[in-house]
């Protein structure tokens, strides 16, 4: 259960050579479930090999290499075997130092690697050995070599290992893993790089670069969010695209750890990495301290050596439906758990039971797919929308884990025919010149935006700028737009359908009043715009709230569509709803085609 370590220290300008510096790296890794530490590019220093082998760290060192042309400069392939060399000769008898491997994502003449690796291995066999830790080498990195003790990669010629973009283009789903992209693999494998969610530069951070490191990119992204008066929100968008990604990083996590026979993963990452144009994908920040996003104990629950697991179809539900999941342990700890009591419930947010269960006490044998039992549950009693939690808990011990579903009403009250719902934009200008109440839900290719997305930027949007850009939703739960549809502060598994089937609306040029924006998007850091999913304002003489997640269409197959629908419908009928803000036909056609 590792992350990355790229040598980044803010505030020393290099890495730590006292032990002090490395046991917060440590230590904070470890509060977190973590055991593993892979050093991209590089080896470092005794202190961190010493503090390691303290706190039984397994480390993966790498040659100071990140090369397209290895095997292809003799210089250059000189100082590599030299340094190889070196670095088992100083540090080999360190008994964290478990795994090796030539580089990151190494090409060029990958027998020039193998022939490498068997050379080390003649030199000393005390640790598992890899020709490069993943690689775009092609005919490459889908297989191990026969050099290769274990194998790091993000997909096998059988399917990919990790989730990157599959939780943008499938539906939420918790009873999948990669079992069968694992088959007749004849090495260990670890996951690549699992992760990169971007999360929204967190402004107070600047104070912490107290040292040689000037925060030039922070205090740029500051600057621009005072020129667009969205300064005030700063602290908003990096608590929910953080938010969004701890979601994403538990079912990254738990997906590998419900995987048979994998062996590990990599995170990138714990913590940032402020390199390569900003690459703020940590739940950590740069000095390996808390965002205030998840805490240690709530993050242990889904990575640890034990972790309770739960396979169940999708996130959302009617109540006319029977939820069902089957119930898993993987224990990776130093031995069987005896006689384990294991029970589950599932209760609402005001804490009161739907359902619970618990199984007769059994052991719980080392490794994972270790099946428990199989929870059934009806929905029938929930009349309202609601998201409820699912527990599972090993009793008498600290193990436990939590999920969420949703739950929608199968059938809902009749729609509130004083609302003019239409997805015409004529249709909807004639009725508001007429002083009526309108809910204008465009068709998405009507609509002047960005593709709506459910998953946050990857990396970078500085490294990668061609990407559709967003980084979740910023949602206000107490809104009253949002009275009869239950949602967090944040992008939760219950807006897949609705981002997937969306445009985001791009506000500058429009000038629109903040008040106005009834569900704001969080814009990437490179580009700050003031975006939004719904708005509400004054047109002519009547009263317009503007959706662009499609509520209109197939609301049989979409309980989630139908609900917030529902809420609109219900707000906009109500004394409640009174915009403040005064829209002009020429501005509205800015943003509607």
């Amino acid at each position: 259960r590792g992350t990355l370590e790229c040598s980044i220290f803010p505030k020393l300008g290099h890495a730590p050579m006292e032990k002090n510096g490395w046991r917060k790296v440590f230590q904070t890794a470890k509060t977190y479930g973590l055991n593993h530490l892979r050093f991209h590019s590089w080896c470092p220093p005794a202190a961190a090999f010493e503090v390691a082998d303290e706190l039984g760290f397994y480390l993966q060192i790498e040659l100071p290499a990140w090369t397209y042309k290895i095997g292809q400069d003799k210089l250059a392939d000189n100082f590599l075997q030299a340094e190889a060399k070196r670095i088992i000769q100083y540090y080999g008898n360190h008994p964290s130092f478990c795994f090796w491997s030539m580089g990151n994502e190494m090409q060029g003449n990958m027998q020039w690697l193998s022939d490498e690796v068997m050379a080390l291995k003649a030199i000393d066999k005390r640790r598992l050995y890899t020709t490069t830790t993943f690689t775009f080498e092609e005919g490459f990195g889908k297989w191990p070599v026969p050099a290769d003790d274990y194998f790091i990669t993000q997909y096998t010629k059988k399917g990919w290992v990790r989730g990157q973009g599959i939780f943008d283009t499938e539906a939420p789903s918790f009873n999948k893993d990669y079992t069968s992209a694992m088959d007749s693999l004849p090495v260990p494998l670890i996951t690549h790089e699992v992760g990169q969610y971007a999360v929204y530069p967190n402004m107070k951070e600047v104070s912490k670069y107290t040292g040689v490191l000037k925060p030039v990119n922070f205090i740029a992204v500051k600057n621009d969010l005072i020129k667009k008066n969205l300064l005030s929100l700063a602290n908003d968008f990096t608590k929910a695209s953080g938010k969004l990604a701890v979601l994403l990083y538990k079912e990254e996590i738990e997906r590998a750890l419900k995987t048979h026979d994998i062996s590990g993963f990599q995170l990138l990452d714990l913590h940032d990495f402020p390199g390569q144009g900003t690459a703020l994908v940590g739940i950590l920040d740069a000095f390996w301290e808390s965002k205030g996003l998840i805490t240690p104990d709530k993050f242990r629950e889904f990575c640890s050596s034990v972790v309770p697991l739960v396979r169940f179809q999708k996130a959302t539900y009617t109540n006319d439906e029977t939820f069902s999941a089957s119930v898993e342990v993987a224990n990776f700890s130093t031995a069987a758990i005896k006689q384990a009591s294991v029970s589950w419930q599932i209760a609402t947010n005001d804490k009161q039971i739907i359902a619970k269960g618990r199984w007769t006490p059994s052991t719980i044998e080392i490794g994972n797919g270790i099946t428990l039992g199989n929870i059934t549950a009806s929905l029938n009693k929930i009349s309202t929308a609601q998201k409820l939690t699912l527990t599972v808990s090993i009793e008498n011990t600290n193990y436990t884990n939590s999920w969420n579903i949703w739950v929608y009403p199968r059938k809902l009250p009749q729609e509130n025919s004083a609302v003019v719902f239409t997805a015409d934009y004529t249709e909807a200008i004639n009725a508001l010149n007429e002083g009526k109440t309108v809910l204008l839900n465009p068709a998405k290719e009507k609509i002047n935006g960005v593709e709506g997305k459910f998953v946050q930027v990857f990396w970078s949007p500085v490294h990668f700028p061609n990407q559709p850009g967003t980084m979740g939703l910023l949602v206000n739960p107490a809104h009253p737009a949002f009275a009869h549809f239950p949602t967090d502060e944040y992008t939760n598994w219950q807006w897949w359908d609705l981002c997937k089937n969306s445009t985001t609306l791009v506000l500058d040029s429009v000038g629109i009043n903040p008040s106005a924006i009834v569900l704001r998007d969080i814009d990437n850091f490179f580009k700050n715009r003031n975006m939004a999913s719904i708005i509400e304002a004054k047109v002519g003489k009547g009263k317009l709230l503007l959706c662009t997640m499609d509520i209109e269409h197939d609301l049989e197959k979409r309980p989630v569509a139908a609900q917030l629908k529902y809420s609109l419908l219900q707000y906009m009928g109500g004394n409640k709803f009174n915009p403040v803000t005064n829209l002009n036909e020429n501005n509205l056609k800015k943003i509607i085609k």
